[in-house]
């Protein structure tokens, strides 16, 4: 009787399903491996985003801090003068202010027996900070009026030894017992502006006065090598006039710079 050998039961499966199984484990391997890759990519990226969170308001706070500050300049010299202001009753103080793109501030301030601010006059250089600044109108009505915060309207023209110079009033001060001017003259050559404003005078005409002679009184002690800034003085000192002449009323033909000029309603 022949004996039969048999094969093994699982031996034609097994020569043939091994390979399919180690294939498949392959790549289960490196699907796992992609996306865990994949996840921790996310994970670093998602950890890059709340950390540049964070750290943008601190940016941006930063910035305009940095770019629109002025700071006191203890150091500098100071570059302007007013020959004689008033009565001696008054207080001068002067400071000089820097911005970091190149500007420059130069800040006469007096104030009375009773320690309240009168006038204030502000020569202003700009540097690379002039189309960062807000309006100029704006500024000077919140140095006179910090508190109400009201707009400017236009008061009328004074002429000084710059030019003519425009005046300005906040809405409303006409009604007051003694309301204050503000005033304003732009000289494109070389770029400088001439601001501040005074409550100096009784009257109207009195007020002009007082402005106009603020600014005949002005003098440059620096030019800080800018000769053009030299230039445009020694021109304004041939259009001076004292005080005394400019505070006697003028009977001008121009209703524009006469003393008593119309009120020129309208905002700014």
């Amino acid at each position: 009787m022949h004996s039969f050998e048999a094969d093994p039961a699982d031996s034609h499966y097994t020569t043939r399903i091994h390979p399919a199984l180690t294939s498949f484990a392959d790549e289960v391997c490196g699907t796992l491996a992609r996306l865990i890759a994949y996840v921790v990519m996310l994970a670093l990226l998602a950890i890059g985003g709340i950390y540049l969170w964070e750290q943008l308001p601190d940016a941006t706070a930063m910035e305009p801090s940095a770019r629109d500050s002025w700071s006191l300049a203890s150091r500098s010299s100071p570059a302007f003068a007013i020959s004689k202001f008033g009565s001696q009753d008054k207080t001068e103080a002067y400071a000089i202010f820097r911005h970091p793109e190149g500007g420059r501030k130069d800040l006469f301030r007096w104030t009375a027996q009773d320690k309240k601010p009168i006038a204030e006059l502000e020569i202003y250089r700009p540097g690379g900070e002039l189309n960062q600044s807000g309006p100029a109108i704006a500024e000077i009505a919140a140095r006179m009026d910090s508190e109400s915060m009201r707009e400017l309207e236009a008061a009328g023209m004074v002429d000084s030894k710059f030019g003519t110079v425009t005046l300005l009033r906040l809405v409303g001060g006409a009604d007051t017992a003694r309301p204050c001017l503000g005033f304003i003259k732009r000289v494109d050559e070389p770029n400088f502006r001439i601001s501040g404003w005074s409550c100096q005078g009784d009257n109207l005409p009195a007020r002009r006065a007082a402005i106009s002679c603020m600014l005949n009184r002005l003098t440059l002690l620096s030019t800080g090598n800018d000769p053009k800034l030299a230039e445009l003085f020694a021109r304004a000192e041939l259009r001076r006039r004292d005080c005394a002449t400019s505070a006697v009323p003028a009977l001008s033909a121009d209703w524009l710079t006469g003393s008593d000029n119309p009120q020129l309603r309208g905002a700014f």
